[in-house]
């Protein structure tokens, strides 16, 4: 019974040896081929545990192989023998066989009916892309004051404190200005010293200035008053000295013609007294004549000296009656200079009296220098906090928490102010999400979220939307799309959202800016 069942589950290639057997008289060597075939075969297939089972029988499957169009030339005389195969009952193994390819099957419906319910569950509840990035605000960190890097307490990749020293400019310049601006301020606080010392004694002498000033006036014209009679004084005993010089002019003229006359009259008593020695000697005249003319001569001669010196006497009292004169005159015009001094005087008294009259206006006018001196004191005060701050830019401090990236700073650069010199990035991280404007339909602020970073895969982060941008990232591009212009050519756009961490990953979990993402925002 076993045999034919055998006969209509052989190999093909075992069918078509019994077959050319049987055509050419040697059908019993080809049917114990195929038998023993068959028994080969079925002695090495494993049994439903996994053993060896040799007395089983090769099901009738088959089996592709190189003798396939061999096998499609052999079809007539397998086509004689399908009738009784479809008569014949399967085996018990192919029905095994077919009921775990019926449960394989069932079994790969199933799990996809379960991830295409669960999928279709999970878009219901959930908006998800993977068009997301790690964001930050890192902070460029730059000097405000130019100098020469003194010293650097940082290094790359750093973790640095609020507060923390990082680097420092020689600060040696700026010591100077320091000591410049406050040198200024000392002195616009003397000056404002003495303008309100000033004021103050403005304010107490203002009274008793009008008076001293009024008196001066009156003493000044007093004094005027006086030299004027003193010069009218000095002029008259001037010509008096004038007339006596006149008269002691006119007595040495006088005089002098006296003398010419004693001189005529002794040259004639001389003259007489030498003619009548002659002729005495002759006998002409007496010696009482010679005597009388001898005394004639000698008189003479005394007259003549007489008149000399009266001569002499008036010229003296001539130039004593100039001298006096000269004096006068000298002090008629010191009359007359002190009359000059003494106007002067009551001008100048006049001028105080203005002055000391016009206090309320020095008042104001010492005021408004003393206004003057306090602004300066403001301005000085200014330049002293500016050089402080100055000088305090020398040391430049980490803003906030974070890690230094980016270093550029070297020792002993010359910085100017606005050189970046390293990127200070905070601890404080949040997502940006590029959703489709088709997604945005149930997302609401708020929203949890499920945050999943490539660098942990394992690891789910807890957040929530926080705000949406105003507008799409193609409208804020460097070059945004112009669509009036040319076919037009719809693109569903992406709009940036805003997720933030309910708790910021802890440092075991490093998180950078630029790092992708994939979020779940669950909608409802």
């Amino acid at each position: 019974m076993t045999e034919p069942a055998n006969c209509s589950h052989r190999h093909p290639h075992t069918e078509l040896r019994s077959r050319v057997g049987e055509r050419t008289g040697e059908q019993g060597k080809s049917w114990e081929d195929g038998e023993s075939v068959a028994s080969r075969r079925s002695a090495h297939l494993p049994g439903p545990n996994g053993n060896r089972v040799g007395t089983r029988q090769l099901p009738s499957v088959r089996e592709p192989t190189l003798d396939e169009p061999e096998a499609d030339g052999v079809n007539t005389a397998h086509e004689d023998e399908g009738q009784e195969a479809k008569n014949t009952p399967a085996p018990p193994s192919v029905r095994s066989k077919r009921r775990l390819l019926f449960a394989v099957i069932g079994v790969v419906l199933l799990i996809g009916a379960v991830v295409g319910v669960r999928y279709w569950l999970n878009s219901r509840h959930y908006e998800s892309t993977d068009d997301a990035f790690i964001e930050g605000h890192p902070t460029q960190v730059s000097p405000k004051v130019p100098g020469y890097v003194k010293k650097i307490y940082i290094t790359d990749n750093q973790q640095v404190r609020a507060g923390d020293l990082l680097v420092e400019i020689d600060p040696r310049d700026y010591e100077a200005k320091l000591s410049q601006a406050r040198a200024a301020l000392s002195a616009a606080i003397a000056r404002s010293q003495a303008a309100r010392a000033s004021l103050a004694l403005i304010r107490v002498t203002a009274g008793a200035g009008v008076e001293q000033a009024s008196a001066a006036v009156e003493s000044a014209r007093s004094g005027v008053a006086q030299a004027h009679a003193a010069a009218s004084a000095a002029k008259g005993h001037a010509n008096q000295l004038s007339a006596a010089v006149g008269t002691a002019e006119a007595n040495v003229a006088q005089a002098q013609a006296q003398v010419v006359a004693a001189e005529a009259e002794g040259v004639r008593a001389r003259a007489d007294a030498v003619r009548y020695q002659a002729l005495y000697k002759e006998d002409v005249v007496s010696r009482q004549e010679l005597e009388r003319t001898t005394a004639a001569d000698a008189t003479a001669a005394a007259q003549l000296e007489a008149a000399r010196k009266r001569v002499a006497a008036a010229e003296a009292q001539a130039g004593e009656a100039r001298a006096t004169q000269g004096a006068a005159a000298d002090q008629y015009k010191q009359s007359l200079s002190q009359i000059t001094g003494t106007e002067a005087q009551v001008g100048q008294a006049v001028g105080k009296l203005s002055e000391a009259k016009s206090a309320p206006q020095q008042i104001a006018v010492k005021q408004s220098e003393l206004e003057t001196t306090a602004a300066e004191i403001e301005q000085a005060e200014a330049a002293v906090r500016q050089a402080e701050l100055d000088l305090s830019y020398t040391k430049i401090y980490a803003p906030e928490d974070g890690r230094i990236t980016r270093k550029s700073v070297e020792l002993g650069a010359l910085l100017q102010p606005g050189q970046a010199l390293f990127l200070l990035v905070p601890a404080e991280m949040w997502v940006l999400a590029n959703f489709k404007e088709t997604q945005l339909n149930r997302m609401r602020p708020g929203q949890p979220v499920e945050i999943s970073l490539d660098t942990y895969p394992d690891k789910i982060f807890r957040g929530h939307v926080d705000s949406f941008q105003t507008g799409t990232g193609s409208r804020f591009s460097l070059l945004p799309p112009e669509n009036a212009t040319g076919n037009y050519v719809k693109i569903v756009q992406r709009l940036p959202v805003k997720i933030v961490f309910d708790e910021q990953p802890d440092p075991e979990h490093l998180i950078a800016p630029g790092m992708s993402v994939e979020t779940a925002v669950k909608v409802q």
